[in-house]
């Protein structure tokens, strides 16, 4: 309990001292649903919404939150809102963990349009997982290992080079220190959820245990 407090604080301040962090406010949203506080959680899960709308495990735990509340059409809404952001996405865990929440709440689950894109993925480009558009790739994986590579094909130029500005962040307002294991591991997962990759890494690597 005392660990998860000290998340919350964590994460609280970096949402205060960046109030357009929406790593920060899903973080912080994800730890009090974590801790049973479902108002603030939903707060967080919202501010994260307002800022980037096409978080779609954000409308997930979001609609979790609002549950726990008993707000069930809102999380309904929520639900089938994150749903064609996931589909379009390509988010398939979350998606189809979705699809399920709402079949079990006794909710229609809306017909879902094609993927089909009118825009062909060219040499030299990806479809990225964060901002959802055929863009330019990386000139180089940024790291050696697995991870490195999986994000070399599947974030573009442009999200990475986001996600150095708010890695920094990351690392004064959590006072990481990547030489240790732990820290290097908070690191990780925060780079993930911004973006747009930690379902997708979970099931990557469940392929190769």
């Amino acid at each position: 309990m005392a660990d998860n407090d000290a998340r919350i604080q964590q994460f609280r301040k970096m949402t205060q001292a960046d109030p357009d962090n929406e790593l920060g406010h899903f973080s912080l949203g994800r730890a009090c649903l974590e801790a049973g506080q479902h108002a603030q959680a939903i707060d967080s899960f919202n501010r994260a919404l307002e800022i980037n709308a096409n978080l779609s495990k954000c409308y997930q735990l979001l609609a979790e939150a609002q549950l726990q509340l008993n707000h069930k059409q809102p999380a309904i809404e929520t639900l089938t809102k994150g749903l064609l952001v996931a589909h379009q996405r390509g988010d398939l865990l979350v998606k189809n963990a979705m699809i399920e929440r709402l079949e079990n709440l006794g909710a229609d689950v809306p017909a879902l349009p094609s993927r089909s894109s009118n825009n062909p993925i060219g040499t030299g480009q990806v479809q990225c997982s964060r901002c959802g558009q055929v863009k330019s790739m990386l000139s180089a994986a940024p790291f050696k290992h697995p991870l490195g590579q999986f994000i070399y094909t599947h974030v573009c130029y442009d999200c990475w080079h986001k996600w150095i500005g708010m890695g920094t962040k990351v690392i004064n307002e959590m006072r990481l220190s990547l030489n240790e294991p732990k820290s290097q591991q908070v690191f990780d997962q925060q780079m993930l959820e911004f973006l747009n990759l930690q379902q997708a890494w979970t099931e990557e690597t469940s392929k190769t245990q």
